[in-house]
């Protein structure tokens, strides 16, 4: 039962990784406008190389896994991302409440069923054996940049580009650059000097963000956080966002704070005597996050979202 639970988990997980890290491949992805104009098709090099006529104004877009962009650009989708029906973006559901579950894999019968005038594609894994044509057929499919040194700044601007808002997507990047500017500078004696970890429990099962991809890459590259040996450790040998650690590794590590996703509240291992004496638990700089919080994702939404909630617990 164990093993089934733990599978489930690394299955989840999976699901996360395949668009935010895909493979250890060149990042791709271009454009051949840069047109700020929406009221214009638009003809486009996609980043699988696809030259795709995007239309103006598309009133029914399928962006799976990238909501998170087409919402601070100011466009529902028709449908949103999840993995077996029930795990979705808890974080974006004040905007997409209402709007169905779409399976993170694509079924080409449940796009179809969607109607839509544009399909936005977050990973080239998505598209292989065939599938693009397949998609293609349904609607223009454009393949996101992506690629495991692609940032979401990156995507960002290609899918503004997509949707003909390149200015909105500019202005997007500049508030969450003030943003993290004015947190450095209130947190700078919080910051300066210390170190930091992110873990996701989940099946009484640890796993440790890498230092570069999502809630990694903001404490390390955005604000400044140091980063422990720990983290560098599972970053060199990451094949993933995140990475399956022992409760025996996490009791060496020596972070100033430590940042919980808590997805399993009655966790065993919070018990063990081994957990009770990590430094940042001892020292009472544990800091804990629902699932339902944006801390397992990328993007403007979470990354704005992630930033608040560092500023509260640290202020």
């Amino acid at each position: 039962m164990k093993k089934k639970i733990i599978l489930g988990a690394m299955t989840f997980l999976a699901a996360l990784s395949l668009v935010a890290c895909k493979g250890q491949g060149d990042a791709k992805g271009s454009s051949e406008s840069t047109t700020d104009s929406s009221s214009a098709a638009q003809t486009l090099t996609d980043a699988d190389g696809h030259t795709v006529t995007v239309p103006a104004n598309p009133q029914r877009v399928i962006a799976s896994y990238l909501e998170d962009y087409v919402l601070a650009l100011g466009v529902t989708p028709v449908a949103q991302w999840t993995v077996g029906g029930g795990s979705i973006q808890n974080y974006l559901q004040d905007k997409l409440a209402d709007i169905p579950t779409i399976s993170y894999d694509l079924p080409y019968e449940d796009v179809l069923s969607f109607t839509p005038d544009l399909l936005l594609v977050s990973s080239s894994g998505l598209v292989e054996g065939g599938k693009y044509d397949e998609y293609s057929k349904i609607a223009p499919t454009y393949v996101v940049k992506n690629g495991d040194g692609v940032t979401w700044e990156e995507q960002l601007t290609d899918v503004a580009k997509v949707l003909g808002k390149v200015d909105a997507g500019e202005k997007v990047l500049k508030e969450y650059q003030d943003d993290v500017a004015a947190t450095k500078k209130e947190l700078a004696a919080k910051i300066e000097g210390k170190s930091a970890a992110v873990l996701w429990v989940t099946n009484n099962t640890a796993f440790m963000v890498r230092s570069d991809r999502s809630s990694g890459r903001l404490l390390y590259q955005d604000l400044g956080f140091e980063v422990p040996a720990l983290v560098a450790d599972v970053t060199a040998k990451a094949t993933s966002d995140w990475s399956q650690v022992s409760l025996e590794s996490l009791s060496q590590l020596d972070a100033d704070y430590l940042f919980l996703v808590n997805s399993d509240t009655g966790a065993a291992m919070f018990k063990e005597s081994l957990w009770e004496n990590i430094p940042a638990v001892k020292n009472q700089q544990l800091h804990e996050f629902s699932p339902e919080k944006s801390w397992l994702y990328n993007g403007p939404i979470a990354y704005t979202e992630m930033l608040t909630d560092i500023a509260e617990v640290l202020k």
